[in-house]
């Protein structure tokens, strides 16, 4: 064999690992969460000055575009109760 046919045999096997490692991580992080996150994690998550309401600056997704709609008080914090009430996105379906 020359010098550029295991040259391109090592690149490939390469590659080839590199994707199936890729595959695996992705079929991992699908199967890991089931359900949504619960009010206490995305509080966890999102509060990062830690004073029990999340500012505008604070969150991030799906909650930023619906953050007038959640803060039914309008005072520019959403509280863990406004999240608790606020309506649940609709989930798409898999296929």
């Amino acid at each position: 064999m020359t010098q550029k046919t295991i040259k391109a045999i090592i690149g490939f096997a390469i590659i080839s690992a590199l994707s199936i490692m890729s595959v695996n991580a992705q079929s991992r992080n699908q199967n890991e969460r089931k359900e949504p996150p619960t009010v206490d994690e995305i509080f966890k998550e999102l509060d990062k000055n830690e004073d029990g309401k999340l500012s505008l600056k604070e969150i991030k997704g799906p909650l930023k575009k619906d953050f007038a709609k959640i803060d039914t008080n309008e005072d520019g914090f959403i509280t863990k109760k406004e999240l608790e009430k606020a309506p649940k996105p609709k989930r798409r379906e898999r296929n």
